[in-house]
């Protein structure tokens, strides 16, 4: 079984604090996320700062872009991301406009599936577009009202369509192994980390959990 990175999803609006955390937990993670509200707040400054301080991390940059893809996300590249996001709700040549700078930067773009009704379909055409990730997403208002990524995830990945899957949602310890035996390429971990009393040592548990359960 392959061994899955595992994403820090940072959606402090702080600066500092972002930093700190990412700080905290960088040596167990593969991917630093600037999670939606935090790129908003902090954009293209933070990126920069990260990319300087992990340089050997993948960034992404969490935009969920929904119209001028090329545009948008261009400036983020530009500035030391290495994923950026676009909607599945996305027009298709927004998304294609994402896939397009992403290649011309030897990037990537990952497609976000959040609120995407025909979940399939969606993710078959990014996938034969270039899309070189399609990410499941349960929101946090979707998390809050009861909803799981898990059943979205099997489905997904029954498709096997060439393409990386990322998966996000209240992943935490007593469902990581889970999903890495799922198959996920990518697994996205936020507040089980963020909000722990120890981040650092919350990373490590889910480093070692992630890694037993592929066999590394």
């Amino acid at each position: 079984m392959a061994k899955p990175l595992i994403q820090l999803a940072l959606d402090s609006l702080d600066y500092d604090v972002s930093v700190k955390l990412a700080q905290q937990a960088a040596r167990y993670v593969d991917i630093i996320e600037i999670g939606t509200p935090c790129v908003k707040v902090n954009g293209l400054a933070l990126v920069k700062d990260l990319r300087a301080r992990f340089p050997n991390k993948l960034i992404l940059a969490d935009l969920k872009t929904m119209d001028a893809g090329f545009y948008e996300a261009e400036p983020f590249f530009k500035a030391g991301a290495d994923i950026t996001t676009v909607l599945g709700t996305a027009d298709l040549d927004t998304i294609k406009g994402v896939i397009a700078v992403a290649n011309k930067y030897g990037k990537q773009a990952q497609v976000d599936l959040i609120n995407v009704i025909d979940k399939a379909a969606c993710a078959r055409a990014a996938a034969a577009a270039g899309a070189h990730i399609i990410g499941i997403h349960t929101g946090i208002d979707q998390q809050i009202a009861g909803q799981t990524p898990f059943a979205d995830l099997a489905a997904l990945l029954a498709l096997g369509l060439d393409v990386k899957v990322s998966v996000a949602g209240g992943i935490k310890q007593a469902t990581v192994g889970g999903v890495v035996e799922a198959g996920a390429s990518i697994i996205v971990v936020g507040g089980a980390i963020t909000g722990a009393k120890s981040p650092a040592e919350s990373a490590a548990e889910i480093r070692s959990l992630v890694d037993t359960a592929a066999g590394a």
